[in-house]
């Protein structure tokens, strides 16, 4: 089993910037393809980003394209999620993922293998 625990949640204001972090145990021989999930309250869980073993194939959900930044450091199994200008419909419940393959190959929750148990972002205004 792969361990994942994401961390940096936190309340932030509106237009605010905050960088989730995720933490995977390690391969010796390989890295994994990574992303980022979020769950508001009441809603189901949706895609955020991904990352492969690399950190050189990307994907982003359209709504936060242009404001985060999905990356890695080089070969190993930590991932982070920056959210610049963050707005109130961000606020959920963030969820690391890892696909125990060098590349993802859907972005839907059943095509990842582990999951960490979530941090909480809360938006205010």
């Amino acid at each position: 089993q792969v361990q994942v625990a994401e961390s940096g949640g936190e309340l932030v204001q509106a237009g605010d910037s905050l960088t989730l972090s995720c933490v995977a145990s390690d391969h010796p021989t390989m890295t994994y393809a990574m992303a980022w999930f979020r769950q508001p309250p009441g809603k189901d869980r949706e895609f955020i980003a991904a990352i492969n073993w690399n950190g050189e194939g990307r994907a982003y959900k359209d709504s936060v394209q242009d404001r985060f930044i999905i990356s890695r450091d080089a070969y190993k199994n930590n991932i982070y999620l920056k959210m610049n200008n963050v707005k109130p419909e961000d606020a959920a419940v963030y969820y690391c993922a890892v696909a125990k393959r060098l590349y993802y190959s859907g972005i839907q929750p059943r095509d990842f293998d582990f999951w960490g148990q979530g941090t909480q972002v809360t938006v205010s205004s």
